[in-house]
């Protein structure tokens, strides 16, 4: 039946989905050729540190929504109302405290991978686990949002699956690796156009098709589609206001508070200011993404009702239903299928290219430099294009897979959510709590890692063991949403609780990262004390947020020194200059601050009462301490830090 209704492709949608690919692929080579040519790791990997905030923030809305969320978001709406948009409540949490906890805290440092901030913290091993857990968490996720746009392409249009893939996985790779993250912030901006674009033309034309906005809003109120305020406190509800606006809020800070693809686009401001700015500036963006996706699942009940494409058998699942309600709208407007196919393939292009150069960065930086101190710019720059270029290959043979899977997509995208919360407990372990030492970063990591695969793993096979009568839609793609990367889909079908440890396998897949990240740290916590806590004098100066300070100021300052609560934030480097910037480093068991110009090949080392030269590679400094050691438990981070707070 399917086969019946296949709609095809006109010259014209097509002229629009090739120009897309053009102009991306365009404006990596602009990068490529101009400017400083990506001749230095600087430029390649962080874009000099000179990027603006509007661009900044189109580009980390672009990551935020990808291909699945643009698929799944009406989807959801259609099938179970707009409880959904409650989710924009958790947004405003979400970026203030990134804007406000961890942007200082990385951009004072002057990082360039995220996970560096763990060798400073705590120590390379940490450092390594936390690198080896993204990668494994990216690889895996690229992939299926490669395919997933493609096979539902493929399903509703004919449009040749693999020759979809190929083309995006190509197109990617190459602007990717010649532009660098320029190219890539700067054709997020352009696929962030092309996404609204899209999207407001099948509202504009549904909605003007089903009798206007009132009509559509009139049959969603009376299809029970317009949700209410649910303060059901029962985290076993899928969705209600607390799973969506708290537990959101733990899913928000683990994608824009410490994925690195994210923390890499703060990293590239030219200033502190215009990397806080650009969190305000992608708030109210989001809201508008959000609205639109509900808006269009309201337009699809308007024109299909209760008898879906799915139940009739047009599609075979619920991700196919939006592009086959566009082919339907669009039918006899050529182009427009085109735009909103490009809008979609946008989405994917932003998150794969994010993906490629966030994944260069974290190899080169946590995985290749440290092993080869004395590697050449030039030599490193090169290594770095090289890296994006094998991501995209890696990303191709993994949408290979992805397509041998059949039902086991489901599983991927729950691997990539289940691993964003253990790294946000991480961070979160490192930055809070000053007395947790390595031992127990990495135990709480583990038991983290653990909690969530079993938790994760379980819901999934409870849910294809298990034949309930069929729910209204046969399974659902939103919860698969780039949101922190969650993607259980709970359907909660049984009318009796589940018990036990049932019930731990139905909790809300919106509560994954708060509880994944809750059990890094309770774990770490534990470990620590009982292996013997850090010591404020043994802290790396700038990489612990002063929040228990601030939060027991009530205790006399001996308390809180005991507690490990009075060191401070790093300084504040002067907005809008580029001047020789104070990096917190260990060398050995020496506590160090470096002093160094952006690039250059030499470094001042200063330390408690001595004044070393250290030579350096281009990027970090590695320095050579003379003299005798000291013990870092001698040395005071108040005698070369001042308190920013």
């Amino acid at each position: 039946m399917a086969a019946a209704v296949q709609m095809q492709f006109t010259k014209e949608d097509y002229v629009i989905f090739a120009l897309l690919l053009v102009a991306s692929t365009g404006i990596g080579l602009f990068y490529a050729f101009s400017g400083g040519r990506q001749r230095t790791t600087q430029e390649f990997l962080m874009a000099d540190r000179s990027m603006s905030c509007l661009p900044v923030s189109l580009s980390l809305l672009a990551t935020f929504q990808s291909a699945v969320a643009i698929l799944g978001a009406p989807s959801e709406v259609y099938a179970f109302g707009t409880q959904y948009w409650f989710l924009g409540c958790s947004y405003f949490l979400g970026l203030l405290i990134p804007a406000h906890v961890f942007i200082p805290v990385f951009y004072r440092l002057r990082l360039s991978s995220a996970y560096e901030y763990l060798e400073l913290r705590f120590n390379k091993t940490v450092r390594v686990c936390g690198t080896v857990t993204f990668i494994f968490q990216m690889v895996v996720y690229m992939g299926v949002v490669l395919y997933a746009p493609a096979l539902a392409l493929n399903a509703v249009t004919g449009f040749d699956l693999w020759g979809a893939v190929l083309a995006m996985g190509l197109v990617c790779t190459l602007y990717t690796a010649l532009g660098g993250l320029k190219a890539v912030i700067w054709t997020d901006v352009f696929q962030t156009v092309v996404m609204f674009a899209g999207q407001l033309a099948v509202i504009v034309v549904g909605a003007s098709q089903a009798g206007g906005m009132a009509e559509v809003w009139r049959k969603a109120m009376n299809g029970s589609r317009i949700s209410g305020l649910d303060l059901n406190p029962d985290p076993l509800q899928r969705h209600t206001f607390w799973t969506l606006g708290v537990g959101g809020v733990f899913l928000m800070l683990a994608l824009y508070g410490v994925n690195q693809a994210q923390v890499q686009r703060y990293l590239s401001s030219r200033s502190e200011k215009e990397a806080i700015m650009s969190c305000y500036v992608v708030f109210p963006c989001q809201q508008v993404v959000l609205c639109l996706g509900c808006l269009m699942g309201l337009v699809m009940f308007a024109r299909y009702g209760e008898d879906s494409p799915l139940d009739k058998g047009y599609v075979q699942t619920t991700d196919q239903m939006v592009l086959y309600f566009v082919m339907d709208v669009f039918s006899g407007l050529p182009g427009l299928s085109g735009l909103f196919v490009a809008c979609l393939f946008s989405g994917a292009l932003s998150t794969i290219s994010s993906a490629f150069n966030s994944l260069a960065t974290v190899t080169m930086e946590d995985l290749i430099k440290p092993q080869f101190p004395g590697m050449t710019e030039t030599r490193a720059t090169l290594l770095s294009k090289g890296l994006a270029l094998v991501y995209g290959l890696v990303c191709l043979a993994m949408a290979y897979i992805a397509s041998r899977m059949g039902s086991v997509l489901q599983a991927a995208f729950s691997i990539f959510g289940m691993v964003g919360g253990p790294l946000l407990g991480l961070f979160c372990l490192g930055m809070f709590f000053p007395w947790a030492n390595p031992v127990g970063a990495v135990v709480g990591l583990l038991a983290g890692l653990a909690m969530a695969f079993w938790i994760g793993i379980g819901s999934f096979v409870m849910r294809i063991s298990s034949t309930p009568p069929a729910p209204p839609l046969n399974a659902t793609l939103l919860p698969l949403l780039d949101v922190g990367g969650t993607a259980a889909t709970l359907l909660n079908s049984s009318s009796t609780r589940p018990s036990g440890v049932h019930a731990l396998y139905s909790l809300s897949y919106m509560w994954y990262s708060a509880h994944n990240s809750a059990t890094v740290v309770l774990v770490g916590l534990v470990v620590s004390l009982l292996t013997g806590p850090m010591k404020e004098k043994e802290l790396t100066p700038g990489t612990v947020f002063p929040v228990l300070g601030t939060l027991l100021f009530f205790l006399p300052e001996r308390y809180r020194e005991k507690l490990c609560c009075v060191t401070p934030l790093g300084q504040k480097p002067a907005e809008g200059t580029v001047q020789p910037y104070r990096r917190a480093q260990r060398d050995g068991e020496v506590v160090v601050l470096e002093e160094k110009e952006p690039g250059a090949d030499g470094a001042h080392v200063k330390t408690d009462g001595a004044h070393v030269n250290a030579g350096s590679d281009a990027e970090h400094g590695e320095a050579g301490v003379s003299g005798p050691k000291e013990p870092s438990c001698q040395m005071s981070p108040h005698a070369v830090v001042e308190t920013a707070l």
